[in-house]
């Protein structure tokens, strides 16, 4: 069964998150390549879980505070078909390179963004993926979401959940949500309620 709205789950770290979203047909999968990171995934990793799932596509996140050499640690990651960046200019030199290219930015920062950075991105065809540490937004943050996704393709990542989800895309134009993934408890056993929640509430009926 099919979801509604297009969907990525962020910073997968275990196969039960990839099996689970692929399996509920989210569109990306998202894997976090800055080495310092705490939910770091090694090639050796990504492979074992990449393995397991398809019918996904899987995108490559990194931060700028790393200073990622992205194509040099992309070569270790061959499935690896999109790329999450927190700066655009780098992030503009993949495109027409066959990769799904995101630009991931704060909340607190969109509400001051210039409109040249959303007309760059509704040209270069670049994501906008919009995340933030609170979980509510106001009423001014709807709006400024509104706005953008009039002119580019918003990825909305934050004030999400089950009894708001379906409005939200709705309401708003966006092309989607993403998620958050979360560690197991131990391997195979983890909490999924909120996760499973969202996902079920985008569920196309047949």
């Amino acid at each position: 069964m099919a979801l509604t709205t297009f969907v990525k789950i962020n910073s997968v770290t275990n196969l039960t998150d990839a099996r689970y979203g692929a399996g509920m047909y989210v569109d990306l999968l998202g894997f976090n390549l800055d080495r310092t990171a705490q939910n770091y995934i090694s090639p050796e990793q990504f492979k074992e879980i990449s393995g397991w799932v398809s019918g996904v596509d899987f995108v490559g996140e990194f931060s700028h505070e790393t200073n990622p050499a992205i194509l040099e640690i992309l070569k270790n990651y061959p499935a690896i078909n999109g790329i999450e960046y927190d700066r655009i200019e780098p992030l503009k030199a993949f495109v027409g390179k066959g990769y799904t290219l995101l630009y991931k930015m704060n909340l607190e920062e969109v509400r001051q963004i210039e409109p040249e950075v959303s007309n760059m991105l509704a040209e270069s065809g670049i994501i906008f993926h919009i995340v933030s540490l609170e979980e509510v937004l106001s009423q001014d943050d709807l709006e400024v979401i509104k706005k953008l996704a009039k002119n580019c393709r918003v990825l909305l990542g934050t004030g999400i959940n089950p009894e708001n989800v379906q409005k939200l895309v709705d309401e708003l134009g966006i092309i989607g949500i993403s998620l958050s993934g979360s560690d197991e408890i131990k391997p195979g056993l983890k909490d999924m309620d909120q996760l499973s929640e969202i996902l079920e509430k985008l569920e196309k009926e047949d």
